[in-house]
């Protein structure tokens, strides 16, 4: 087949063979990028571009300048983008030679608009075997770069889980080894749920050996050993680690060169927070899939980027080191006493660009004017937000010593570097070096000098044009210029019999005739050297700035590190003052204690909906008291559409946002330590792994009962509702008397149930308190209070609420007939220490037509 292809079709495959699966090849050719065969499909489907032949075999292109925009929604299909670039000047008669630049995947690209500003961007890969999970996770846009080993898989998948990575690294076979594993082995199933709808790459095992990944990661962060990092040569996940070293290499065609530091994440000092809780809890994203509605929308009050990105990871790993939370409280704290001075370093913050991002394509090759813009406008607000910052921290009662001060002490003022930006960048940037134009005019006394011959010329073009109009008689003679034909004159056909005998013709249009003199020949000549030397002087001038820019990376990248958490912390300041939040007491204790909270999400969404309405929004709050030793479980009854769901929800996004460091959405809140919150929530099949509603329901709580601790939080509402009455009562129950077990103390709990039979449990579990949601019953109709009181519910209200929910009458009047007749008929539930709930007697309802129903 090579002996039929033309010499650049030879090169293509060269190139494309040595490719991975799934990845489309963007060939440069000119000012377009054109894929063939099969990629030519591939692409022309999914952005709806021109199929076109070329000798028979399929051919696609897009235009060069447009490229960025195309490859964001092939990435976004899941697709691998390689990109084959032109390696020298285009030549007539000689084979242009190209080079692959790079390999853009989901978890590997820089650009700016292929990445999620407020988003982490994360590479991962994984290895499970005898010794348990092994990670490594790497933004390849910010250069953070992480570690972490468990014994135990599910104390790793919750942060995993939250981190939410754009793709996976896998050892090759291991994905459908843990597809064909045993049912119950739910360590694989899980794995195999978190690798579902990412892009997966599988590597050959051998890039997962720890030796070698040692090596690896010792060389792509330029150090002799890992001790620095507080890590060992032989730390298992080093493995994991060298796999996304070299997948990223291999993708960037070059060493990440962003790569400073590796940090190990341990799950010991972190509040997990399992997937199941995650999503029910709805901590990222609404069940809708949006972040709207989450509880990271609902605290998200940031203004950078990079703050938006340092949120993210807080939430994702809250924090078990009360010194750790007690800091950004301090420092919320500090800011929401100065409100005044506040609102100026918001506003200074506003000013700032996403500086980890920009130092990351900087680093590794990507680099364009606006790049340096960013560091110029951001290192302009450094002096002002710092003056800021130490007014603030002489206004704190107590003078200075503050956490804001500790703060504002890691911001690094750079003002050579921000006098040379300042001077050398013009004021207006475009996005490509070719353009040229992003020096500043008087900067450079030869660049000055090599525009002014450019400026010079095109004012000599105009005087050409004035001048031939006068000679020819022609008044609409035009001097133009296109990148095919270069400068020209063009004559309209009406015209042409006045054209001088000294003007030779360069091409016939549809409208006229476009000419050349050999004194424009010359004059073209001397303007194309004078552009040529004018933007070769631009990008010297750029490469030195770049240069200086990189040279001061390490404190460019310390303070972007302090702006983003001043960020967070001011936000959730303006969050608190905005909703009057409470700065909770933590404490190693094992209590909970929250006076008149408040859910963050639902409290937001009901002022958001009565915005423009007559009236106020009223969100009504709750009590909850809590302890591992006395009020354990919280059985809290009531009826539907009550308020019962919410307020137990409240409890654990209250105890989460405490944990965080933010401030929480309640008058006064004291918290023990929670080392996990687990929730068990709503009802959701999970289809593609043949599993109904119940057992989703029952996987969840088993993972809750096998895995809580003392120290934990679980939230449980309607336990058992997926199957039989009998059946839902008696595991609901069993699950109580298991999460009392101990003789002196448990997780504390929050359990909402229908099953007003589990009310008597009290009397026989010392640690168990019932409680419910209060309404008001007028006329045989109900007014939800959403009050949360002492004491059990007496009914479930089932019948009013079904009236409110819009049934037809005649069902209600129907269902109330046989209500009176259930609650006629004695049932009853003993109490062994086993659970039996089994009902003495059969049960008969008279149905509407008389015949008999037995309900058994």
């Amino acid at each position: 087949m090579s002996e039929k292809l033309t010499p650049m079709m030879q090169q293509y495959f060269e190139v494309k063979r040595g490719l991975p699966a799934n990845t489309l090849l963007l060939f440069r050719l000119g000012d377009f990028y054109e894929m063939f065969f099969e990629d030519a499909e591939v692409a022309s489907r999914l952005l709806g571009i021109t199929l076109t032949k070329r000798q028979d075999y399929p051919m696609a292109g897009i235009p060069f300048h447009a490229a960025d925009n195309y490859v964001t929604k092939l990435l976004a299909a899941g697709k691998k983008v390689a990109i084959c670039d032109q390696a020298e000047p285009a030549k007539a008669g000689k084979l242009v030679k190209r080079q692959l630049t790079r390999i853009l995947s989901p978890g590997t690209t820089l650009a700016a608009n292929q990445l999620d500003a407020a988003k982490n961007h994360y590479l991962c890969a994984l290895e499970l075997n005898k010794h348990g999970l092994h990670a490594a996770w790497l933004d390849v846009s910010t250069g953070e770069f992480r570690v972490a080993t468990d014994a135990r898989p599910e104390n790793l998948l919750p942060v995993l889980t939250a981190l939410d990575p754009a793709e996976l690294v896998l050892i090759e076979g291991d994905l459908e080894k843990w597809k064909a594993a045993p049912h119950d082995d739910h360590v694989t199933h899980n794995l195999q749920h978190f690798c579902a709808e990412r892009l997966i790459t599988e590597l050959p095992g051998y890039h997962f050996e720890v030796a070698g990944g040692a090596k690896t990661v010792m060389d792509a962060l330029g150090v002799l050993n890992l001790q620095g990092f507080g890590l060992a040569h032989t730390h298992p996940a080093l493995g994991a680690a060298g796999a996304v070293v070299y997948y990223a290499t291999e993708n960037l065609c070059a060493k990440p060169e962003n790569l400073r530091s590796l940090q190990e994440y341990r799950s010991a000092h972190t509040l997990l927070l399992d997937p199941a809780t995650l999503r029910n809890l709805e901590i990222f994203q609404s069940i809708r899939g949006t972040r709207d509605a989450s509880l990271l929308g609902a605290i998200d009050r940031t203004t950078t980027a990079a703050g938006a990105r340092l949120l993210e990871r807080w939430l994702a790993a809250p924090a078990l080191d009360l010194q750790e939370i007690r800091r950004r409280q301090t420092a919320v704290g500090e800011f929401v006493a100065q409100p005044s001075d506040l609102a100026n370093v918001r506003e200074l913050l506003n000013k700032v660009r996403d500086i980890p991002r920009i130092l990351g394509r900087l680093q590794n090759r990507l680099r364009n004017p606006r790049e340096l813009g960013g560091v110029r406008d951001t290192l302009a607000q450094i002096p002002a937000i710092i003056a800021c910052l130490d007014l603030l921290d002489s206004h704190l009662v107590g003078s200075h010593g503050g956490e804001i001060s500790r703060i504002r002490a890691r911001l690094t003022d750079l003002p050579a570097l921000r006098e040379l930006l300042a001077q050398a960048l013009a004021d207006e940037l475009p996005n490509d070096l070719a353009d040229g134009n992003y020096i500043r005019a008087g900067y450079d006394a030869e660049l000055d000098r090599l525009r002014s011959l450019t400026t010079d010329n095109k004012g000599w073009l105009a005087e050409l044009e004035r001048r031939e109009q006068e000679r020819t008689g022609i008044k609409s003679l035009k001097v133009r210029f296109t990148s095919v034909f270069g400068y020209y004159i063009e004559v309209t056909k009406a015209n042409v019999h006045l054209v001088p005998a000294d003007y030779v013709r360069k091409q016939t249009t549809v409208n006229g005739e476009r000419y050349v003199t050999e004194d424009l020949k010359l004059k073209e000549k001397e303007i194309f050297s004078a552009e040529e030397k004018s933007l070769a002087r631009e990008q010297e001038l750029f490469a030195y700035l770049v240069g200086a820019v990189l040279a001061e990376a390490p404190a460019l990248t310390r303070t972007a590190e302090a702006l983003a958490e001043l960020d967070v912390l001011g936000g959730w300041a303006v969050l608190a003052r905005e909703w009057d939040y409470c700065r909770p007491e933590l404490d190693e204790g094992d209590s909970l204690a929250i006076t008149d909270g408040r859910h963050p999400v639902v409290e937001q969404m009901m002022k958001q909906e009565r915005l423009g309405l007559a009236g106020s929004y009223t969100f009504v709050p709750n009590d909850a008291a809590l302890s591992a030793t006395d009020a354990q479980i919280i059985l809290l009854t009531g009826p539907n559409m009550a308020g019962k769901s919410t307020y137990i929800r409240q409890v654990a996004l209250i105890t989460l946002m405490a944990q965080v460091g933010c401030w929480a959405p309640a008058k006064a809140c004291r918290i023990g330590l929670v080392d996990r919150i687990f929730s068990r929530v709503g009802a959701s099949d999970d289809l593609a792994r043949g599993n109904s509603t119940f057992m989703v329901e029952m996987n969840e709580t088993a993972n809750i009962l096998n895995n809580a601790t003392d120290r934990s939080l679980i939230i449980l509402d309607e336990i058992g509702r997926g199957t039989s009455t009998y059946d839902g009562l008696s595991i609901a129950w069993a699950v109580v008397e298991h999460l009392h077990r101990s003789a002196d103390r448990g997780p504390r709990t929050l359990f909402a149930t229908h099953y007003q039979e589990l009310t008597q449990l009290d009397k026989h579990l010392s640690r168990l308190r019932n409680f419910s949601v209060a309404v008001k019953e007028w006329n045989d109709d109900i007014v939800f209070v959403r009050r949360v009181v002492e004491g059990a519910a007496d009914r479930s209200y089932g019948i009013q609420v079904a009236r409110l929910a819009g049934l037809p009458l005649t069902v209600i009047d129907r269902a109330k007939t046989i209500l009176t007749q259930l609650e006629s008929d004695e049932v009853t539930v003993t109490l062994p220490a086993a659970p039996q709930a089994k009902p003495k007697k059969k049960i008969t309802v008279t149905p509407s037509d008389d015949s008999q129903l037995s309900l058994l």
